[in-house]
């Protein structure tokens, strides 16, 4: 196999121990490389992570009795014993995620790939606890019979929601006296008792970036930036290969980022870049606001308003942009949103033409890509919260040690 120098370089600040009592963080580091490449020989191991050949081999025979790693088609045609790949097994583990949003909500099961084997959605004007409650409850049976488990077979189970429900309620059309009552919502506790897995909770942006981070194209970045337009517009960074939270666990919210744009009394990046906006253009048109959500063609019905928000969605992020990148020079920019793929495509095409059209004197231009999830990111990052605690190296914990 073939590994990018700039891979490798990556990889150099993240060799492994031959101390025994760090073994954990070995096999994490052994599963991720492993993760990132698609599959890993004991000889690629032991010169990407340092470890002795003895300690790699361990660790391979450790992952694969615990049906983590998979045993591939031994490579032939070499000096010596056939080298045998190994790769991530998908039915190793199994994850839930529920996805809370303003508009949607969304329950997933995945594997040990990220792949989602099973989903039930649902869309309301805005959301309610005991509404949602019950969501996640009716429909765990028939989610789980979709993926073809059983309840037995669930690791663990996440939830991905926007922090402070209560807030930014005019901008989504819910009535603040209604959504008051999210202040003293404990949603973990609350479904604590779906099945007996740990329950983790996670900022609907922050996990989105992470199941891009995770599962995406990205997994060899250092440092991203990550833009999830969703009803109201949100997203993480990735700092070290690793999601950043930040000191409130609010990192890179975005939306009250102040932008340049001229519309008087409206300088948020929320005011523009929020799929709200839009959802108001068509309602001012005479449609219905809650169409685009669920429905692929309401984007096609309604072109020429989604044209020219998508033209001002693409300059708020692009000085959002600009503004990040004067503080951390990211490398890479991820795109995504609760719209069709070919809108997204749109949108990255236009955002880095804004780009080329701002003053860029000082920093870089970053890869501007798109996401891989769509929809779906968010829950997909709740799902994924259970996995990267137990089985994926946080460089930015470590730092702080």
């Amino acid at each position: 196999m073939k590994f990018e120098k700039r891979e490798q370089q990556i990889l150099a600040a993240q060799k492994g121990s031959n101390q025994v009592a760090v073994r954990g963080f070995n096999e994490r580091l052994v599963l991720d490389l492993v993760r990132k490449n698609g599959a890993l020989t004991k000889a690629e191991a032991t010169r990407l992570t340092g470890l002795s050949p003895n300690a790699v081999s361990v660790i391979f025979r450790a992952l694969e009795n615990e049906n983590l790693l998979l045993r591939g088609a031994p490579i032939k045609g070499r000096i010596g014993q056939p080298s045998v790949p190994m790769r991530i097994n998908p039915d190793a583990r199994y994850y839930l995620g529920l996805k809370i949003g303003r508009h949607v909500a969304d329950f997933v099961v995945i594997d040990f790939t990220g792949q989602v084997r099973s989903v039930v959605s649902t869309t309301y004007k805005y959301p309610m606890p005991d509404e949602t409650v019950a969501f996640a409850r009716n429909n765990l049976p028939s989610l789980l019979k979709g993926a073809g488990l059983e309840k037995e077979q669930i690791s663990g189970f996440g939830i991905a929601m926007p922090d402070e429900l209560w807030n930014w309620t005019m901008d989504f059309g819910a009535p603040k006296s209604k959504m008051e009552i999210w202040r003293d919502v404990d949603l973990s506790r609350e479904l604590s008792d779906l099945g007996p897995w740990p329950v983790y909770r996670e900022n609907d942006g922050t996990a989105a970036c992470g199941a891009e981070l995770l599962f995406g194209p990205h997994q060899s970045t250092q440092d991203l930036l990550y833009f999830f337009v969703g009803t109201l517009i949100g997203g993480g960074i990735a700092l070290n290969g690793s999601v950043f939270r930040g000191r409130t666990g609010r990192a890179a919210g975005f939306g009250p980022m102040r932008v340049p744009v001229s519309t008087p009394g409206k300088d948020r990046l929320v005011d523009y870049a929020s799929l709200s906006v839009l959802e108001n253009m068509i309602e001012r048109a005479g449609g219905d606001r809650f169409s685009i959500y669920g429905d692929e063609n309401a984007w096609q019905e309604n072109t020429g308003l989604v044209e020219k928000w998508l033209e001002t969605t693409a300059l708020g992020i692009a000085h959002a942009i600009v503004s990040s990148l004067s503080v951390i020079d990211f490398e890479t920019v991820v795109i995504d949103g609760s719209f069709p793929p070919t809108v997204r495509e749109k949108l990255v095409e236009l955002v880095s033409r804004q780009l080329d059209q701002l003053d860029l004197q000082g920093i870089e231009k970053p890869a501007v890509e798109g996401g891989r999830w769509g929809p779906l990111a968010r829950a997909v990052g709740a799902a994924a919260l259970p996995l990267a605690d137990e089985y994926v190296i946080n460089q930015n914990t470590l730092m702080r040690h």
